[in-house]
């Protein structure tokens, strides 16, 4: 699948499980290598440094684990959604915990889904192809 309309070709990945983060960026990877996943294992460091990126070099897709050191992924959210130049980029909240308390505070906050983390390894593929969707090309 081609996203022809982002000319960066940017996600910014939050997880500080490393077998996660090198299975969905593989995946990404598998469905077009033009993908860079960048990964902070920490939500503080995670806002910071996207607060450093240029805003024409902003990242097309961000995933966030719900529970990641210093600040969850819903708690990222929230930071996020009070600068607007983010308002504009899909945001996906993933995590091992079917909790229907976490899917629904991730969505009220304006996430473009809340995915539970795969089980088997050929999941991913399809989870990274379900959170690319949500890029407007």
């Amino acid at each position: 699948m081609q996203f022809l309309g982002h000319s960066n070709r940017l996600i910014l990945l939050a997880e500080d499980d490393t077998d996660d983060h090198e299975l969905l960026k593989n995946a990404f990877n598998e469905i077009d290598p033009a993908w860079q996943v960048h990964c902070i294992a920490n939500g503080k460091k995670f806002v910071q440094h996207l607060d450093t990126i240029q805003d024409d070099q902003l990242p097309a897709l961000l995933v966030l684990d719900y529970n990641i050191p210093e600040l969850t992924g819903v708690e990222i959210v929230e930071a996020l959604n009070h600068r607007g130049r983010y308002l504009g980029i899909p945001k996906v909240i993933w995590s091992t915990s079917a909790s229907p308390v976490y899917k629904a505070k991730s969505i009220e906050l304006g996430v473009a889904d809340y995915v539970i983390k795969p089980s088997d390894i050929a999941s991913f593929r399809d989870i990274a192809q379900h959170m690319l969707s949500f890029i407007k090309s």
